[in-house]
């Protein structure tokens, strides 16, 4: 996986999963979840940065200077699928 541009994300954030035309459609009729979108992006460059060596506190810390109003702790809960029951 190649790093992805911010163009990239904001057009079709799940371009790996769904064709652009499909995410539009989706999007159009409000059918796509901003917050799961959200959520999905912050894993898969989680993913990628840790793929790169990155130590994972320091790719929370990364994430958090992109997502400034999500804390340590949810970024965290975010990218090890970690739910409150």
């Amino acid at each position: 996986m190649g790093n992805l541009t911010e163009a990239q994300i904001s057009k079709n954030p799940l371009s790996d999963l769904i064709s652009d035309d499909v995410y539009t459609l989706l999007e159009s009729k409000g059918l796509i979840n901003e917050k799961s979108v959200r959520d999905y992006i912050i894993r898969r460059k989680f993913k990628e940065l840790r793929a790169n060596k990155v130590s994972a506190s320091l790719a929370i810390d990364k994430l958090r200077e992109e997502y400034p109003y999500l804390q340590f702790d949810t970024i965290r809960k975010i990218v090890y699928h970690i739910q409150n029951k």
